[in-house]
């Protein structure tokens, strides 16, 4: 950096002309960074992982450094407190500026879709509950807070938010995104990408049309023509680049009438930047690139799938290594140009530029332990929550009146933390959360009693007894019940971070990869499969 142009206008042009091949190929690689550290007590250190990869091919960016999650395997104790996250990321990004050839810092990309994913932030509803609020003031400034916790750390780009339109509610994923509505979606969307950029850059996910996979299927391909797509589907994205400003958008793992998204030219660069002119940095979706060859096969090999994805308009490979493992092969094939590998990294250098950190990649470690995971956050989630709350029907029920003096409380969502906070979510301090139940012994005089009654995938019936008995002897009765994305240190994991169905699972119905055969309650469809009724037209003689 010292021998280019302090002129902020020149120095991205005068870097790329410096860069070799491997470097700027480098740039357009963003790895899974998790594993990228140790910790031992106060002890942090950089892992040879790291260090090696920096040494044979000095990257532009690292995902998920910071995410904490079973996937991950990093709980509250493993994980890194605010304080430590700044530290870590300030020791990774000194490594970047100090041992590599040219000194071009890092990006640091994190999840960002309720809340930064990592110990000690704040965690505020899922997307479909954002929404519920109609409120684009509200998550305005949601955004601003998630965007400043994520910046507080070190980390600068936030993958965030999901504006994915849900049409099958089966699709694993739906909580995450904001609903079936294309206009309310991006009003709020844009809003969210206002308040997150004044402190990082903020990522739209997914582009395009991933709400509504064959049979509601995770990635599976989406059956909608260009009409659908331009009115339906695209608006909310449009509108948050055009009103929003969004600086970079993730392509989703899907595919449009046979037509990869992640190597869709029409897509991202007829659509995304000549009509939209945008001006930000594409990201794929984790392994997205390498999928276009080894799932969708419309590649022929990984160079040529890497060329598929480059010439399309994908910038940053994310999580896989196909532009820093084989586009130097598909340069040498002819698949690609000099020219288009440029392309893409003026992309992402000019975003580095825009960011401030060439000026200064780092940050001030204090201000993470001040200003993350804050009561005055803690409020505003609770704000954003309780405005997220629908009221169906209350034929006098609420609110509860004197002459409640006993009340019980049911189900396997009543006293279960994670299963009321959605996938995506940090593991988080029990100190830190209240449950229905805890909510309600909290605020209410009269006597209160609980019974689980079952899990949410439970076949048991041993423990229904219980809560029947308890719901004779009250007043009134707080039914807790629903689905959950909570995942644990029990489930497995395909390679992009969705949960892997199986029975070791215990309460996970929802959430990525878990799609479903039915909307009704888990024990609802197992009886039906037990005890199937008549069907039309093979009713029994009488």
């Amino acid at each position: 950096i010292a021998t280019v142009s302090c002129n902020r206008k020149d120095r991205v042009s005068e870097l790329i002309n410096q860069m070799t091949l491997e470097e700027k190929c480098g740039q357009l690689t963003c790895p899974i960074g998790f594993n990228f550290y140790g910790k031992d007590g106060d002890s942090l250190w950089l892992a040879e992982d790291f260090v090696g990869m920096m040494d044979t091919l000095p990257l532009g960016s690292c995902w998920a450094v910071l995410r904490a999650d079973p996937w991950s395997r990093k709980t509250v104790e493993t994980g890194l407190k605010p304080r430590e996250s700044a530290r870590l990321l300030n020791k990774m990004q000194r490594h970047a500026v100090e041992n590599t050839r040219l000194g071009i810092p890092l990006l640091f990309c994190e999840e960002t879709p309720h809340g930064h994913m990592a110990v000690g932030t704040t965690v505020f509803p899922t997307g479909i509950g954002q929404a519920s609020t109609w409120d684009p003031e509200l998550l305005k400034q949601m955004g601003e807070v998630m965007g400043r916790e994520v910046r507080r750390q070190g980390a600068q780009v936030g993958y965030g938010p999901v504006l994915d339109i849900a049409r099958d509610p089966r699709w694993s994923r739906v909580e995450e995104t904001m609903g079936e509505d294309p206009y309310l979606s991006g009003v709020l969307g844009a809003a969210i990408v206002k308040g997150m950029q004044k402190n990082v850059c903020a990522t739209l996910k997914h582009l395009a049309a991933y709400g509504i996979p064959q049979g509601g299927h995770n990635a599976a391909t989406a059956d909608v023509g260009p009409n659908r797509l331009m009115s339906e589907y695209l608006p909310a994205f449009e509108q948050a680049v055009v009103f929003g400003g969004a600086k970079s958008v993730m392509t989703s793992y899907n595919t449009i009438d046979g037509v990869p998204c992640s190597a869709n030219e029409w897509l991202l660069q007829n659509i995304l930047r000549n009509s939209w002119d945008f001006k930000g940095v594409v990201f794929s979706d984790l392994n997205a690139v390498n999928a276009i060859y080894a799932t969708q096969h419309v590649a022929a090999d990984p160079a040529e799938a890497a060329a598929m994805a480059l010439k399309a308009g994908v910038d940053i490979d994310l999580g896989g290594f196909n532009y820093g493992g084989f586009l130097k092969e598909a340069l040498q094939r002819g698949l690609v140009t000099e020219a288009d590998i440029d392309r893409a990294v003026r992309h992402v250098l000019q975003l580095k530029s825009d960011l401030g950190l060439f000026e200064n990649p780092y940050v001030d470690e204090a201000l993470a332990e001040a200003e993350v995971g804050t009561e005055e956050n803690a409020q505003l989630a609770k704000q954003v929550a309780l405005e997220s709350a629908v009221l169906l029907k209350n034929d006098g029920v609420l609110p509860f009146g004197e002459n409640i003096k006993k009340v019980a409380v049911i189900g396997p969502n009543a006293d279960n933390m994670y299963n009321q906070l959605g996938d995506y979510t940090a593991p988080q301090d029990p100190e830190r959360i209240v449950t229905m139940l805890e909510g309600i012994r909290e605020k209410r005089r009269a006597e209160v009693t609980y019974a689980k009654g079952c899990a949410i995938r439970d076949e048991n019936d041993a423990n229904i007894d219980e809560a029947v008995r308890i719901a004779k002897s009250a007043d009134v009765v707080v039914l807790v019940v629903g689905g959950s994305s909570a995942r644990d240190f029990k489930t497995n994991y395909e390679d992009t971070g969705a949960a892997i169905v199986n029975e070791s699972i215990s309460d996970m119905d929802c959430g990525e990869g878990y799609d479903r055969s039915t909307l009704k309650f888990h024990r609802q469809a197992r009886r039906d499969r037990l005890h199937p009724r008549p069907s039309f037209g093979h009713e029994p003689r009488r």
